[in-house]
Parts: C-alpha cells; sequence; structure tokens
C-alpha cells in the first residue's frame, strides 16, 4: 500500500524535473524587463508594448541629435548664403534678428562682445577731405535772439528763444540753412582765449565732460603713439568741477596756461545753466565748441575709454562709410518705453515727461516698430562717434534745440528728430554689446538729485515751488503749445526693463 500512495508522488516530482530540464536557465535569471519568466507570464501585447517602447526612445535620441546637427548646419550655411533672408538670421542689426529677438526666438543679448575692430592702428588708412554734402550745402547759426524777462531782468538764453515756428521751419531741409544752435550772443559757454587757441589745431577730437563735480578725469587706456599725436583729448569743465578735481587731482601747467590732467586738456566752460543742461553743450554741440575738428567722439564723464579711438573711427564709420554712429539702447526701442522708464527711475518731473511726450505723439511720433526703417528709436547716448558733416552739425544743432526746449532727458529726443528729417539723416546704430565693450563705466563721486525729479503733478509747481522751474531751458514745457493737448493719450508700454 505504501508503493501505491508514492507512485503520484514520484510521478508529479519527475513531472516537476522535466519542466525544470525545459527551462535550463531559470535560475540564473534576474527577472528584468527581458526575463524569460517574465516573457513567458506576460500578455504578449505587452511584451510588444514594451519592445516597441524601447525601440521608440532610442529612434527618438537618434532624431533629435539628427535635428540638432541639421540646424547648427543650417545655421552655418545661411550665415553664408547669397539668399538675403537667409542670410538676415545671422545678421544681428537686421530686421530679421530683431523680430525674432522681440519674439523671444533669439539667443540672449550679451553683455559685452567682441568689437570687430583692425588689428593695427598704424596700418589704418585715414580717408583724404571730407565726405560730401549733398543735401544742406550751407548752415549758419542764429547769434541774437529777443530777450527773456523773468519778471525783474530780462536776459539772453545760451539756446536762445526759439519760437514755435521757428522750430517747425528748422526740419525742412534746404540747401542752405540758418538755425538756433546754442551759442547765443552773451548767453553763456564762454571758453578761455587759451583754449581757444588750442582748440583751433584740433582735426581729431576725443571729446568729454564732467559738470557739477560729480566725476573725476578718467585716463584712456590702450591708446596708440599714433592716436595720441593725432587726437586732441578734451576734457569740458565748469567752475565747479574744475575746483573739485583741483582737490581731489594733480593739475599741470604747460607754458600757455593750460591746465592739463595725464593726456586730457580740461577746457573751462562757463555756464549758467542747470548741470544736466550745461552737459548736453559738449556732447551734442561738439561742432560748435570745436569748429576745425573734421571727427569727434564723445565719451561720458564717468567712462574710461579703453579702446584706440584711431580703431573706433575705422570701425564705425570708415568701414562701411558712415558718418555718425550711436549704440542702440538696451532694453529700449520705443521713446515711450524710455519715458516710461525715466518717469519710474525719477529722472526728471513726471507730469513734464509726459507734456513732452503728448506734443511728440501729437506731431506724428509713432512708437517703434518693425516697420521703421531705424532698428530702435532709443541711443545709448554716452558714447557718440561723428564725422562733422554740413547734415550731422544740423542734425546736432536740432536735436540740442529739443533737449534745450523740452526735458534734459536727450535719449527721448534722438528719435524724433530723425523721424522729422524723413530719413535723410542716415546713421549706424552698432549693437549694445560692443557699446559695452568701448569703456569701463566708474560711478559718480556722489549721486545727482533734485527737487523737480520728485515731482508727480503740475500743482508742485506752484506758490513756493515755482522755484522749481527752470529758468534757462525746458520754455517748450511752460509755453501754450499752438494745439489742443486734451485728447491726446500716449500709447500703451510694455515694460521690458526692471526700474524703480
Amino acid at each position: 500500500m505504501d508503493s501505491e500512495l508514492q507512485l503520484p508522488v514520484s510521478f508529479r516530482l519527475s513531472r516537476r524535473g522535466d519542466r525544470n530540464n525545459q527551462r535550463p536557465f531559470a535560475k540564473d535569471d534576474g527577472g528584468g524587463l527581458f526575463s524569460s519568466v517574465r516573457l513567458s507570464q506576460d500578455n504578449p501585447m505587452k511584451v510588444v508594448w514594451k519592445r516597441g517602447f524601447v525601440r521608440l526612445v532610442i529612434v527618438a535620441g537618434i532624431l533629435w541629435m539628427l535635428l540638432i546637427l541639421i540646424v547648427l548646419l543650417f545655421h552655418v550655411w545661411s550665415c553664408q548664403s547669397s539668399f538675403s533672408f537667409f542670410s538676415a538670421i545671422c545678421n544681428k542689426e537686421g530686421k530679421v534678428f530683431i523680430a525674432m529677438d522681440l519674439l523671444g526666438l533669439a539667443p540672449k543679448a550679451e553683455h559685452r562682445c567682441p568689437i570687430p575692430v583692425a588689428g593695427d592702428s598704424e596700418k589704418i588708412v585715414i580717408p583724404e577731405g571730407r565726405t560730401p554734402d549733398v543735401i544742406v550745402k550751407d548752415l549758419t547759426y542764429i547769434e541774437d535772439d529777443d530777450l527773456v524777462n523773468n519778471g525783474s531782468q530780462s536776459f539772453p538764453l545760451f539756446g536762445g528763444n526759439q519760437s514755435w515756428l521757428q522750430r517747425e521751419e528748422s526740419f525742412k531741409l534746404k540747401t542752405s540753412m540758418k538755425v538756433h544752435c546754442g551759442f547765443l550772443r552773451n548767453g553763456g559757454a564762454d571758453m578761455n582765449p587759451v583754449d581757444i587757441e588750442y582748440v583751433k589745431k584740433c582735426r581729431f577730437v576725443v571729446a568729454s565732460g564732467i559738470f557739477d563735480g560729480y566725476d573725476v578725469p578718467h585716463q584712456p587706456s590702450n591708446i596708440s603713439i599714433r592716436s595720441k599725436k593725432l587726437f586732441c583729448f578734451l576734457m569740458v569743465v565748469d567752475e565747479v568741477s574744475l575746483k573739485f578735481i583741483k582737490k581731489n587731482v594733480t593739475i599741470r601747467k604747460d607754458k600757455d596756461k593750460g591746465m592739463w590732467v595725464g593726456i586730457w586738456r580740461l577746457i573751462r566752460l562757463k555756464h549758467p545753466d542747470e548741470p544736466r543742461r550745461n552737459g548736453k553743450v559738449p556732447k551734442i554741440l561738439t561742432h560748435r565748441l570745436f569748429p576745425q575738428a573734421r571727427y569727434s567722439i564723445w565719451i561720458d564723464g564717468k567712462m574710461e575709454l579703453i579702446v584706440d579711438p584711431l580703431l573706433i573711427l575705422e570701425r564705425y564709420l570708415w568701414h562701411e562709410k558712415h558718418t555718425y554712429a550711436i549704440a542702440q539702447h538696451k532694453h529700449h526701442r520705443s521713446i515711450y518705453e524710455e519715458a516710461d522708464a525715466n518717469k519710474r527711475r525719477k529722472r526728471y518731473a513726471r507730469p513734464l515727461i509726459d507734456l513732452h511726450m503728448k506734443i511728440y505723439y501729437y506731431e506724428g511720433m509713432e512708437p517703434w516698430s518693425l516697420k521703421k526703417n531705424t532698428i530702435s528709436d532709443v541711443p545709448e547716448g554716452a558714447i557718440i562717434i561723428r564725422e562733422h558733416t554740413t547734415l550731422n552739425n544740423l542734425f546736432n544743432c536740432l536735436w540740442f534745440n529739443e533737449v534745450n526746449l523740452f526735458t534734459p532727458r536727450d535719449q527721448l529726443s534722438f528719435g524724433y528728430v530723425v523721424y522729422r528729417l524723413r530719413g535723410l539723416f542716415k546713421f549706424f546704430m552698432f549693437r549694445n554689446c560692443e557699446y559695452n565693450s568701448l569703456f569701463v563705466l566708474h560711478p559718480h563721486t556722489r549721486e545727482h538729485s533734485s527737487k523737480v525729479e520728485w515731482v508727480k503733478s503740475l500743482s508742485e509747481f506752484k506758490g513756493t515751488g515755482s522755484s522749481m522751474k527752470e529758468s534757462r531751458g525746458g520754455f517748450g514745457l511752460w509755453t501754450p503749445y499752438p494745439r489742443k493737448l486734451d485728447s491726446v493719450v500716449l500709447p500703451l508700454v510694455v515694460r521690458t526693463s526692471k526700474a524703480g
């Protein structure tokens, strides 16, 4: 009976052994994704799905790498393509790239980038003669004007007393023109006779300015021996700044009693206006301060120039036959964006900035868009590179007149004057990252602040607040405009920069 009972047990064991012999590697199977145990136990559809998923991931990875390779090859090809659309993708100053930048499709802008300057300033060929004057051939300046009465006395103004009609006529280009351009008789900005004689010999000028004691002269670096002989480095200062510089920096005098700080020749300018407006004189009216100059490079007083000026002229003017070059603003393309930022940063009275912009908007100045012929309406005005042609000189006069008539924020007026000249004024607006590679920025010795910058309402100018009104500039903000501006609504601004 025992043997009969054991037969089924031994039979079952033999059956199990047979099954084990059919799977000789079962003990070594780790039970992974492709485990024979899992495959035998899984539903056939699951097996197909798992294998297909792995293949899909591998194929997708290969396709992604191929796509990246194709895009890189296309980029290299497009930059050298004869097709204008494709080559425009690589042109960072072209409208295709700008449109991509506005849509957020372009690479993030660099703060500094290499400047494609010539390798050796000694080998640069300076153009002979001046660029021919085609549109405006003869330009003269108004030297006498109506006096301004402040209630107790009458006095002349440096910028004159330009009427709305004179302003309008000045934008109509003719072969021969006579316009306001500062330096009216007895209006201020007098230069010492010894400095007048010195600047007569200057044909190539690097100019800068310090007003109200906010900076000390910063010595430029990387200046070639040729540029030191060719250029006059002229630092325009007022009385306050001259006293401040004497206390903080060593000044030497030459045999003609000219004052020097390192490479900079100090040019003292007697000017009674507000410091911020004073600074616009050497900056914008360089051609009037130094009338014999053929070329000039303006750099703000808080900056240290670190590129040879001869290389700058070759890069921004001579290489592509430009006569006027200025950098584009880092954040803003529309003057209405810049005006909004000025109000948030308290650069000037908010209601007066609004009035300034309302006048421009009424006169047809639209916000910047891709439809315009310029890549931006807002420059970085701290560096200006110019040949002193007649048309460029006229543009500077008109630009200064706008700054003198309205707010001293010159970046708000540059694009407007370009607009009023209807595309006849040509200029090169170079990338902001190149602009940042031209200098080292130094902080002011102190912060500038005035009560007018905190004004939020025109009512604050009444009564005791009337003292905040400028007495020698900004009269367009207080002289009744010949048209009604009540219905003018400024365009909405999309803020593209941090401020406040």
